[in-house]
């Protein structure tokens, strides 16, 4: 959070390509969670971030057209303090962008990210 602003990243792959989501990926063996969300927000965004707290965690249970279980994701999604850096999207991301959170709605989201807003926007709105 920024200003009012939540950072957003267009998906550069799947699941989700071409959607937009907070940054984020996967946590590195042995890697703490709240290393695993500086370092990719710097990996995706160019953006030095400290964490704040844990705000929400979901589960995104992906089938395939034949109901077969293809990946379950565990999404953890925290709250971040902007320390410094340029925004820049990497090559994961097609793009990054600072959106208002009511504006945030009317992005192309990811079910898992449209799901944490709705259930968050009151709490966001505050910050």
């Amino acid at each position: 959070m920024q200003e009012g602003r939540i950072l957003l990243a267009k998906r550069g792959s799947e699941p989700g390509k071409g959607k937009w989501s907070v940054p984020g990926g996967l946590v590195e063996l042995g890697e703490k969670l709240g290393k695993a969300v500086v370092r990719e927000v710097k990996e995706e965004t160019n953006l030095d971030v400290e964490v704040v707290h844990l705000m929400d965690s979901v589960d995104n249970i992906i089938r395939d057209s034949n109901g077969k279980l293809q990946f379950h994701f565990v999404i953890l999604d925290y709250l971040t303090k902007l320390k410094g850096g340029i925004l820049q999207s990497s090559s994961d991301v097609l793009d990054t962008r600072w959106v208002r959170i009511e504006e945030a709605e009317d992005y192309d989201l990811t079910n898992t990210f449209r799901e944490f807003l709705v259930r968050n926007k009151d709490e966001l709105q505050k910050l």
